[in-house]
């Protein structure tokens, strides 16, 4: 693994902790007996290792003759299927309490995809689509100027943390809260996925399908609430 890849790795880690840390003082509104670092590191490795794996076999590579490979996380991880991975690896972990247990970790890990998405600037790759905005950014030796959006999705991530924590403390209600966190991923990937260059086929699929399902589950959650009065 490159250095700059483990230092924006660090960042997120180091995000996620923070606001851990942050909310357990003032009240998480995470009525579970897991520990959400603990649920959080295992669950982040797992959907590592799964998207990796996908990646692999997506590429044409076969893990078993190739397990080597599987350390090179430098040459791709499947976002879509890292996902699936964390969230199966989260409800295997927290078992009974995976609905508390994904509320309590919903802004953590808003801001570990912001520290993530930030670290482009260790690793300078937040440079996306040409832009003629005058906070362009350009490569070394262009003077064309492109869209910084490693930044602009760090700073969604961000602000979606923020409105999370908000409405933790607005609701008790921790499938909401986990519906609306897993829209606002959704939805900020899908509003800065065209601003990014890419390579290959887009994720997008994986993004509207997080947006329905999380919004799906919010508005579910809300009706029951209301039907409960």
């Amino acid at each position: 693994m490159e250095f700059s890849l483990l230092g924006a790795a660090l960042l997120a880690v180091a995000a996620v902790y923070a606001v851990i840390y942050w909310e357990a003082a003032r009240g998480n509104a995470a009525d579970c007996s897991k520990d959400l670092w603990d649920v959080a590191l295992g669950s982040a490795t797992a959907g590592l290792v799964t998207g990796r794996l996908a990646a692999m076999i997506i590429a044409g590579t076969n893990p078993l003759t190739n397990p080597g490979d599987i350390l090179i996380v430098r040459s791709g991880v499947d976002t879509g299927w890292a996902a699936v991975g964390a969230l199966v690896a989260l409800a295997v972990i927290s078992r009974r309490e995976t609905v508390a247990v994904a509320a309590g970790l919903s802004a953590a890990s808003l801001a570990g995809l912001g520290a993530w998405e930030a670290g482009c600037l260790v690793r300078d790759t937040c440079h996306g689509t040409v832009t003629e905005l005058p906070w362009g950014i350009s490569l070394g030796g262009s003077e064309i100027a492109r869209h910084p959006v490693g930044i602009y999705t760090g700073l969604l991530f961000l602000l979606a943390a923020l409105g999370v924590m908000w409405l933790k403390r607005r609701t008790q209600d921790p499938l909401l809260v986990a519906g609306f966190a897993l829209a606002a991923v959704g939805a900020v990937r899908l509003a800065t996925e065209p601003m990014r260059s890419a390579l290959g086929s887009r994720p997008t699929g994986w993004y509207l399908a997080a947006i329905v399902v999380g919004l799906s589950v919010a508005v579910a959650s809300r009706y029951r609430s209301q039907r409960a009065r």
